[in-house]
């Protein structure tokens, strides 16, 4: 474990065939909130929690533990020498590893595209593990033109000689589906996306993570997870969408509404996938709900 500032440690946990998986944890563990643990989309990282996880955290009313995690490939986990394994099936077990590694009982689930898609997969298999969910822009059944979007740059990003450039670069890319992101924020994207190397700027995931989407095609979609989805049906939901999100559909979200009772929908104008974890309406809505999932857990044990 290497110490980090303030309250944030990196953790590294070997998964089940020995690579090192990345875990930024905040907070002090046992305390009497529920913990809660933060997933990243594709191609994401654990810097996209980086306004949210340290808010929930200082709560004055309810501080709380905060683990995020980088999937294999990712971020500061170890890349796989077998693209094969990038998949949801070998990403699920190095989650379910992390967890038991960190002795991570029932926890709040924040999960952003994949990490979403990981969150439902858990509750199939382990309901014991998830005392509450929040999907961001992700559901069960996931829109085939957004995925035939990513995948037309997964790993074929330009290499940007600044971060500046990469801003652009981005910009150009996904200004239709952000036309209100500040240069601040473009400039802010292009440092999560890619990282300095000897060899220049190069992105902070395994370009050979576009294997997991080779077979996707308009006549192959991604399968629909309708009855994982319904395995989260005893705990609070939050269903965050970005109005202009071209992977989860406004008519997904509200078949999600219909099929879970109570459950939540915060959709965030004049952004796509993913919207931003940042600014008070947005965080301030994810730890209002965090906190509702106490109060339901509290519930629910004394009866």
């Amino acid at each position: 474990m290497s110490e980090s500032s303030g309250d944030d440690r990196d953790i590294f946990v070997t998964a089940k065939d020995g690579l090192r998986l990345h875990v930024r944890e905040y907070g002090a563990v046992g305390g009497p909130q529920l913990p809660v643990v933060c997933l990243p989309g594709l191609t994401r990282t654990i810097a996209d929690f980086a306004a949210l996880a340290p808010a929930l955290v200082n709560d004055p009313q309810r501080p709380r533990r905060v683990i995020a995690l980088d999937s294999r490939g990712r971020g500061g986990s170890d890349s796989d020498s077998n693209p094969d394994n990038y998949n949801v099936a070998v990403e699920l077990a190095d989650l379910v590893t992390v967890l038991a590694a960190l002795n991570v009982g029932p926890a709040v689930f924040i999960g952003s595209s994949r990490g979403g898609i990981l969150t439902m997969l858990l509750a199939a298999a382990q309901p014991a593990a998830i005392a509450g969910a929040v999907l961001h822009d992700i559901g069960p059944a996931v829109e085939i033109g957004g995925v035939m979007r990513i995948k037309s740059y997964v790993g074929r990003l330009p290499a940007p000689r600044s971060y500046a450039e990469g801003a652009e670069i981005l910009q150009r890319l996904f200004g239709a589906q952000f036309p209100r992101q500040t240069s601040a924020q473009w400039l802010a994207a292009a440092q999560r996306t890619w990282r300095m190397t000897e060899h220049g700027l190069q992105p902070t995931y395994d370009v050979q993570l576009a294997r997991s989407l080779a077979d996707v095609s308009p006549d192959r979609p991604l399968p629909a997870l309708w009855n994982e989805f319904d395995a989260l049906r005893p705990v609070p939901v939050l269903v965050i969408r970005g109005a202009n999100s071209d992977i989860l559909s406004a008519a997904t979200a509200a078949e999600m509404a219909a099929r879970h009772p109570g459950l939540q929908i915060l959709e965030v104008p004049d952004q796509g996938h993913v919207p931003l974890l940042e600014g008070e309406e947005i965080i301030s809505a994810i730890a209002a709900f965090v906190a509702a999932c106490d109060r339901a857990r509290a519930g629910a044990a004394a009866l």
